[in-house]
């Protein structure tokens, strides 16, 4: 089946990438052998500029996706953040190809009103719509001509390839890395967190609030190489299932995740495959007990990273997608295919 994925691929950052959900599922798309292509909005927009003024490209880069489709005549389209690209334009798209099935990829957390309202923007001109949070938040976007399904956030071998749940040695105990906002709830959990466990024996940083700069690209990749344990904290917990992509970044690669039992997480996972917390105390308590039973961490560590490789694949998060658009048969026991929603 030939598939194109919409998104922003980054090209321009030459490497310096920051994270990036969009080359995971492309991983998965091309593991699950579909005939996979890519149009990154934002690269194009700008490559195609006059004097590459961005905002100058636009116009020009819807111009350039119905070029590719009808180059490239996928089946299906998958589109992520693509915000360059207008309704108008998807509608094209089905002037060119009549069968086509358009699914809308959002990874962001619907507690955000402008990710909400994007979300919002796209309910009528896709027929499916996949986003990291689940339950009866997804059912505001519902329309009599699309479904909304959760999804997980993906993880890919050639991404999250290492396995610290077999090693000994590290940099860090403990370490936290996200954007620090004084109104989001983990500001002020990672400064108490870092007022209780200082003088004890754990080697905890946080980068990005409190003064200390955030990391990215190769330096983020080095340091999740070099950690034992990491937070995978949003910005607001209690969500339905929701997690940033840090879960898969941690679990992928073997790392001790904390989470939050908030997030009804307990669904898919047990104690014995990452650590939830319910707060501050219960956080440093574990992570102490942890950091000093280094078999047990590497044992649950070890028991999460297994499962979360098998169950949220990238392959397998990218089969979902384009078997819910096409109707075919599942290829595979999705776990999380109870949350998927009609009207």
């Amino acid at each position: 089946m030939r598939v194109l994925q919409v998104d922003n691929m980054q090209i321009r950052r030459y490497g310096r990438v920051r994270v990036s959900p969009e080359r995971t599922l492309f991983n998965g798309l091309i593991r699950a052998n579909f005939k996979a292509e890519i149009f990154s909005d934002r690269d194009i927009a700008q490559f195609d500029a006059p004097f590459r003024i961005k905002p100058l490209g636009r116009a020009a880069a819807n111009r350039r996706l119905l070029e590719m489709c009808e180059n490239f005549r996928p089946e299906v389209l998958l589109v992520g953040h693509a915000d360059i690209i207008t309704n108008e334009t998807l509608t094209r798209v089905r002037g060119i190809l009549p069968g086509v099935r358009i699914g809308l990829r959002n990874v962001d957390p619907l507690f955000d009103d402008a990710n909400v309202a994007a979300i919002r923007a796209r309910m009528d001109v896709v027929d499916g719509i996949f986003v990291t949070t689940s339950g009866d938040p997804l059912k505001q976007f519902l329309t009599p001509n699309n479904f909304v399904a959760y999804i997980p956030n993906a993880t890919d071998p050639a991404v999250e390839d290492q396995d610290n749940s077999a090693k000994d040695a590290f940099d860090w105990d403990l370490v936290f890395c996200g954007v620090g906002n004084e109104t989001d709830t983990r500001y002020t959990l990672v400064k108490e967190l870092h007022a209780a466990l200082a003088g004890q024996d754990i080697r905890f940083a946080s980068f990005g609030m409190h003064g200390f700069p955030s990391i990215w690209g190769r330096k983020y990749e080095d340091l999740l190489e070099t950690s034992k344990m990491g937070l995978s904290l949003n910005r607001f917990e209690g969500w339905p299932l929701y997690s940033s992509d840090r879960i898969a970044q941690l679990m992928g690669n073997g790392i001790l995740a904390f989470v939050s039992a908030e997030s009804g997480l307990q669904k898919y996972f047990s104690e014995d495959m990452l650590a939830f917390f319910t707060d501050k105390d219960d956080l440093a308590a574990k992570a102490l007990a942890f950091n000093n039973d280094d078999a047990r961490r590497k044992a649950v560590a070890s028991k999460g990273r297994a499962f979360y490789r098998e169950h949220f694949s990238a392959e397998r998060i990218s089969s979902f997608m384009v078997e819910a658009l096409t109707g075919s048969l599942y290829s595979h026991e999705y776990i999380w295919a109870d949350q998927v929603f009609r009207a």
